[in-house]
Order: C-alpha cells, then sequence, then structure tokens
C-alpha cells in the first residue's frame, strides 16, 4: 500500500505515490552511487529522523524499488533493476534543480554521495569523449573524491590517490560548473585551492563538467 494515494489514475501520480514522499528521492540518490548501510544511510542524511529512515527503506522496498541483501556479514541496501531505472529521473532532477541554486546556508553540506551524483548530471561524455584520461583528487570540504574520465566514462569513487590534479573547493564550486567563474578566476579567488598537478587541468574539469544555471 502506498503512503500516499492521489485518487488519480496515471503513471506521474502511481510514480509519486510510489518515491514521492519527503526523503525517498534522497534515499534512492544514494543508493545510485551503490548500496548502503542502514547507517551509512543515516550518515549521509544527518536531518532524517530514523523513524522516517526506517519507515522509507520498508515502503520502498514493499515497491520494489530496493532490497535488503547481506553483504560481508552485514545488511546493505541496494536498488533494484527497477529502483535503477530512476537515474535518468534523478539526474534530470539534479539538473533542473541547479538552475535554482543560490549561495549556500551555513548549515548546508556537501556529502561524498550527493557530490558524486552532482559530478555524474554535470558530466558531458561527448566533450569528454575527445580529451585525454584525466584524474581528479577533489575535496569538498570532508567530502574526498577520486575523479577518473577515460573517454566518454566518468568513474568517481570516495578517498584519494594519485590524479593529474588535485584541488579543494567549497559549495562555491558550483561558480565554476555553471560557467559563472573562469577556472582561473576561481583559483585566484580561493574558491578552488590547487593542491598539487598542473592548474591548468582546471578548465579541463569545467570544460567536462558543465551545468547552465
Amino acid at each position: 500500500m502506498a503512503a500516499r494515494d492521489y485518487g488519480q489514475y496515471s503513471g506521474v501520480t502511481r510514480a509519486l505515490e510510489l518515491v514521492g514522499e519527503r526523503w525517498a528521492m534522497l534515499i534512492v540518490r544514494d543508493l545510485l552511487v551503490g548500496p548502503r548501510r542502514y547507517g551509512e544511510l543515516a550518515a549521509g542524511l544527518p536531518r532524517i529522523p530514523s523513524n522516517i529512515l526506517a519507515a522509507r527503506l520498508k515502503e520502498l522496498q514493499a515497491a520494489g524499488v530496493l532490497r535488503r541483501v547481506p553483504h560481508s556479514r552485514v545488511i546493505v541496501y541496494e536498488l533494484t533493476s527497477y529502483g535503477r531505472e530512476l537515474e535518468p529521473v534523478v539526474l534530470a532532477l539534479g539538473a533542473w534543480g541547479f538552475k535554482a541554486m543560490g549561495d549556500p546556508r551555513d548549515e548546508q553540506i556537501i556529502t561524498p554521495d550527493s557530490m558524486t551524483m552532482d559530478l555524474r548530471t554535470a558530466f558531458r561524455p561527448l566533450v569528454a569523449a575527445g580529451l585525454p584520461t584525466t584524474a581528479y583528487a577533489a575535496s569538498f570540504g570532508p567530502a574526498e573524491l577520486l575523479i577518473r574520465v577515460d573517454g566518454s566514462t566518468l568513474d568517481v569513487t570516495r578517498g584519494n590517490g594519485p590524479a593529474d590534479l588535485a584541488f579543494a573547493a567549497g559549495p562555491g564550486i558550483r561558480r565554476l560548473i555553471s560557467g559563472e567563474l573562469a577556472p582561473d578566476r576561481a583559483i585566484a579567488t580561493g574558491v578552488v585551492e590547487v593542491l598539487h598537478g598542473r592548474g591548468d587541468l582546471l578548465d579541463r574539469f569545467a570544460n567536462t563538467f558543465h551545468l547552465a544555471a
């Protein structure tokens, strides 16, 4: 039984009955990055009450969107093939929401999974296909990501590693991705700090990851 019944017979209505409850799509977003334990989901969504997280997981499992599976002697949640069909929907929502993003509030954070999906949203495979393979080690506050672009393929993993360019940035990275701030100005103004590697590769990053605001 859906948590909410809109009383209409349509595909959009049914979709909202299944994944339209508060927090549901953010749970799906994080699971699109990979399977997660309950605690990992809670840590990635620090404002979600534990009872709401438990309820949403139960509802999404009942809807066939996710499942509980044993992994290395713990239980993790992962999307089903039906749930993974939501990826283009989540990416489209991210691109649409990007247009309305202003400056972040003090209490707003970047998480590894949220930034991973933002990078997938902004990734331009047709542009990347014509560029050399490049690895970026990026620190977005506490979120450390290794971003590898190989032709039209994007791979984002948590942590650090060998990279052609390592840089640190906060939420102001939005201004670089939107084209509001040129890469050289992003470095000059401190929006992006080059940690090591070729600073000129920030131009390549900005070409590879772009969303118009």
